[in-house]
């Protein structure tokens, strides 16, 4: 596949709840740390769901606080060589620009943007 699914994402408004779900129902590892930072999300916890930073089996993710007036999302993210052009290119062929691209602190350059049926879909650089 060119551009692979590399992480997940679920935003809801109370994460801690939704951490303890996850650890219970599938045992995954997911960070005590908060690494919020990022555009307007006021929390961010690293979900590792075989405890490895690097899986040998599956993806990581994060489990996040959603911003002021946002009900959430649960989303994936697609690697992609230019953010930017990713977006522009999607708006071209029907989908709307959510964010982005934006540089998370210590991290990567990221975007969202909403498909045309309404899926809310993440773009990351692939470095």
């Amino acid at each position: 596949m060119a551009n692979p699914v590399v992480h997940f994402e679920i935003m809801t408004k109370d994460p801690e709840a939704l951490i303890a779900f996850y650890r219970e129902a599938f045992d995954w590892d997911i960070d005590t740390q908060d690494h919020s930072g990022g555009p307007g999300v006021p929390k961010y916890f690293m979900a590792r769901p075989n405890g490895e930073e690097r899986p040998s089996d599956g993806i990581n993710g994060g489990i996040g606080g959603a911003p002021d007036g946002y009900d959430g999302h649960c989303t994936f993210y697609i690697a992609v060589d230019d953010v930017g052009a990713a977006l522009e290119k999607v708006e071209r062929l029907g989908a709307t620009r959510m964010m982005g691209p934006d540089q998370v602190p210590n991290g990567p350059i990221i975007g969202l943007f909403i498909d045309p049926q309404g899926h809310t879909i993440g773009l990351v650089n692939a470095d």
